[in-house]
């Protein structure tokens, strides 16, 4: 089996956006960019999407000594839980993402133990398979600023702290794509109405900080990019029109948040959470679109409502013990 993909185009440059199969079609992807014989994989899926994501290099004529970049986002499993195992396929590439993040993609110890936390050991083994250690020599710790030569062009790295603060997203400057990992939210393409996408926060576990989310927004707004590349799900055009709807969802997961710490109750915290984060949800669903199947909707966003909840309650816990 191969990933579905879809290519697009920016003044010669070649760039594909890959879904990687997890949870369900269109629920994540990773990118791939071609530039002079040289490839970059920003985001990479899971370990068990990569024989995938192999076939699908060699469906498309290139082969994995053209890849010159490994690109994680962040270190969330969906988005590298794959890179140490591409990198070994990958004779001539580096592996480069935060430098926060990087130590636990070179020992993944804490990072799975972390993760298995969140979704139980059978899911992790089901969705997520074996975390493979990238060597270290074949690692590069990326800081704000710094750029990477793909070719005849460059991608830039900024730290965009907010959903995690080991996330950085890459801008390729000569074509004006952000590529945003989870900065730029959730886009649910199902939901879309009329040409209008649908935004939602993730505030999934352990690093929730919606200020600096906020001034994450401001950078890459500054970058008046043309198109936002969403791991979840997938490019979208003018970004700039669309940001505010993701900043009202960030400030709505606050408001949630704030409301159940003034309770002083954590006993069924996390499940009332998710209960006010979906009655919230779909409220804003239906300005979006009055016409819209609320089963459908609540089937389609549980998921991600479940994670936004514990992250909040994460962060609820950071708050109390810092007071």
């Amino acid at each position: 089996m191969t990933a579905s993909r879809l290519k697009y185009q920016t003044s010669g440059t070649d760039c594909w956006r890959i879904d990687t199969g997890l949870n369900r079609p269109g629920h994540t992807a990773c990118y791939l960019l071609h530039d002079a014989g040289e490839l970059a994989l920003i985001d990479t899926g899971t370990s068990n999407n990569i024989p995938a994501l192999l076939g699908t290099l060699q469906e498309l004529g290139f082969t994995p000594t053209q890849v010159r970049w490994i690109l994680p986002t962040h270190v969330h499993l969906d988005h590298a839980g794959g890179a140490g195992a591409l990198l070994a396929h990958c004779d001539n590439a580096t592996l480069a993402t935060h430098h926060r993040g990087l130590p636990h993609l070179i020992d993944p110890q804490r990072l799975q133990k972390g993760a298995q936390a969140v979704y139980g050991e059978d899911f992790f083994a089901r969705s997520f398979g074996e975390l493979v250690p990238a060597p270290q020599e074949r690692c590069m710790a990326l800081n704000d600023g710094d750029r990477l030569t793909l070719g005849r062009h460059r991608l830039l790295f900024i730290d965009t702290p907010g959903h995690a603060n080991h996330h950085g997203c890459f801008f390729y400057e000569p074509k004006s794509n952000l590529y945003t990992g989870d900065t730029f939210g959730l886009r649910y393409r199902e939901l879309d109405h009329e040409g209008t996408p649908w935004l939602m926060a993730t505030t999934t576990p352990v690093a929730f900080d919606p200020d600096l989310w906020m001034q994450s927004l401001d950078r890459m707004m500054a970058l008046e990019p043309r198109r936002a590349c969403l791991t979840h799900f997938g490019p979208l055009d003018d970004p700039m029109k669309w940001q505010e709807q993701l900043r009202q969802s960030i400030r709505d997961h606050v408001e949630i948040a704030l409301q159940e710490e003034s309770r002083g109750n954590t006993t069924g915290r996390e499940e009332r959470l998710a209960a006010a984060i979906m009655e919230k949800a779909l409220a804003r669903l239906k300005t979006h679109n009055p016409g819209v199947d609320e089963k459908f909707a609540r089937d389609l966003l549980g998921d991600d409502i479940r994670l936004n909840s514990q992250g909040l309650a994460v962060w609820l816990a950071r708050r109390s013990n810092k007071a």
